[in-house]
């Protein structure tokens, strides 16, 4: 891992007394990007303007570069050597090309460069074509294209995205996060990409934070936290709807017996009998069959039986809750759903593996 660019120490912001940000340490790796997630109101643009040098925090201190920054008189030439986009595109009225080269032209780039880069820029972003429209005809992916051009030919030392995609509809927020994906990948930009969408950021994050009330609740590989939260806030938050609390009631070979309300569960993992635990599943770990069928015990050693409350679709997938005395969350293709013949109230079988949950320690 490279040295961190940016390292945040003893982070705190305050508004009228009320503690919105406490962040006792955190790094951004060179080279790397980062997506903060969370839900609204989380901490995540005030912990992007800190790191972006556009807030002061109350207190601790931001060190870039290996250099403390608050305190000396240089705040301006290191906003400098960032860039940031925003969730509104921020157009001049002018032309596309003239938005591109409106921070190079504030930075006295000499002209030929300001058109090289400039040229580049929109090339890049697939926005050529339209250099000579005015930004006010632009629709909001293009503007958003041309907001993305004007920061990155400035070539920041760190890129700051602050939810840049929210306003954006699903095909166009697609193609636009693929283009911005190969950007990145290709020039290693640091970047800090803030959102509350966990698909952008699964997308997008060498490493993933999760913030919640203020503070950062877990960072690593996103592999890492959508697969293994470190509570059930973060569980929730990363998609796992099922979430049975229960205590360890045996170990025997690498297995735990783990008894939740109405069940005894197999699960995989280093637990010790009387642990309390949380044991959590994520919908697509969980086979729906109906009663009738017969269910091999060696490739789902937990059976639950119950009914369908009800199913929801969520594009080609429905979203089933089953009510086994406990409530468990399943998705199914629409093509299974069809084959099985379920149905709301149908009896069925929620089987999933030992291995499938993840569990959680409660302290």
């Amino acid at each position: 891992m490279n040295r961190p660019i940016l390292y945040l120490d003893g982070i705190t912001v305050s508004y009228d007394g009320m503690l919105v940000l406490d962040v006792p340490s955190f790094e951004v790796q060179e080279g790397e990007t980062l997506a903060v997630i969370g839900p609204n109101g989380a901490g995540k643009s005030t912990l992007l303007r800190v790191l972006g040098l556009l807030e002061r925090p109350t207190e601790g201190q931001v060190v870039f570069g290996g250099r403390p920054i608050l305190q000396d008189g240089n705040l301006l030439m290191d906003r400098r050597r960032m860039a940031s986009v925003f969730q509104e595109p921020l157009l001049t009225d002018g032309t596309v090309e003239a938005n591109v080269a409106l921070g190079l032209r504030l930075r006295r780039i000499d002209s030929a460069e300001v058109s090289r880069r400039v040229q580049q820029g929109m090339t890049t972003l697939g926005i050529g074509h339209l250099a000579k429209r005015r930004t006010r005809t632009l629709s909001g992916g293009e503007a958003q294209r041309v907001s993305l051009a004007r920061a990155l030919v400035l070539d920041p030392e760190v890129f700051l995205l602050d939810e840049p995609f929210a306003a954006l509809d699903p095909p166009t927020r697609e193609a636009l996060l693929l283009d911005l994906k190969t950007i990145l990948d290709k020039r290693r930009i640091t970047t800090i990409f803030v959102t509350h969408d966990r698909n952008e950021a699964l997308l997008l994050g060498n490493r993933v934070a999760v913030m919640m009330g203020g503070r950062v609740q877990q960072m690593d590989t996103p592999e890492r936290v959508f697969a293994e939260p470190v509570n059930e806030e973060v569980a929730r938050f990363v998609g796992i709807e099922t979430i049975l609390r229960g205590h360890v009631e045996a170990v025997s070979q690498g297995l735990a017996t783990v008894a939740v309300p109405g069940w005894m569960l197999e699960v995989a993992g280093p637990l010790t009998p009387g642990e309390r635990v949380l044991v959590c599943l994520r919908p697509e770990e969980i086979t729906l069959f109906p009663c009738r069928t017969t269910v091999s015990a060696s490739s789902a050693r937990n059976q639950l039986y119950g009914s369908v409350i009800r199913h929801l679709p969520i594009g080609s997938t429905f979203r089933v809750t089953i009510d086994c005395g406990i409530p468990i969350v399943a998705t199914v293709t629409r093509q299974s759903w069809e084959q099985l013949g379920l149905e709301d109230g149908a009896e069925v079988v929620a089987a999933f593996k030992a291995t499938a949950p993840h569990v959680i320690r409660c302290v």
